[in-house]
């Protein structure tokens, strides 16, 4: 954010957005892993099913704003960041724009009734993201800081 233009109506609308898409995850969450014990077995599955639809549209509505940023700053005549940084910006809105479309893609109903090992394939796609961001930190932390350029 901090090399983002903060003077543009639609940076400020969709870092707003980004805030909110933030706040609810755990409302979500919670929504998939915590259910009033007295519903029957099929109630508790169809909410399950629809609170890890809307956090599937949540966790991919950030990854499509995160990779709108970084589309913005790898613009090179903007020249928000270093030429040198502007690749990298790049090939994280391309990593971005990929974990969106497979978290929006797991939004299928049949992802929440295949299961794996008692686990429905929806939870199993929303790794990857996490997964992504850690091997980044693990293997690139100094990508992680960014200059001004």
């Amino acid at each position: 954010m901090s090399v983002l233009p903060v003077e543009t109506r639609a940076v400020t609308f969709l870092n707003v957005g980004l805030l909110l898409l933030v706040a609810i995850i755990p409302y979500l969450l919670n929504g998939v892993e915590v259910v009033n014990p007295k519903l029957l077995p099929d109630r508790v599955s169809a909410i399950q099913n629809y609170s890890s639809t809307l956090f599937a549209l949540d966790l991919g509505g950030i990854l499509l704003i995160l990779a709108t940023f970084a589309h913005v700053i790898s613009l090179e005549e903007k020249k928000l960041v270093a030429p040198e940084l502007v690749t990298l910006f790049r090939n994280g809105r391309n990593r971005m724009l990929i974990l969106a479309v497979l978290t929006l893609v797991s939004i299928g109903p049949r992802f929440w009734q295949w299961t794996l090992l008692g686990v429905p394939i929806r939870l199993y796609l929303w790794y990857p993201p996490l997964i992504s961001y850690w091997v980044g930190r693990a293997v690139r932390p100094d990508s992680r800081t960014y200059k001004l350029g």
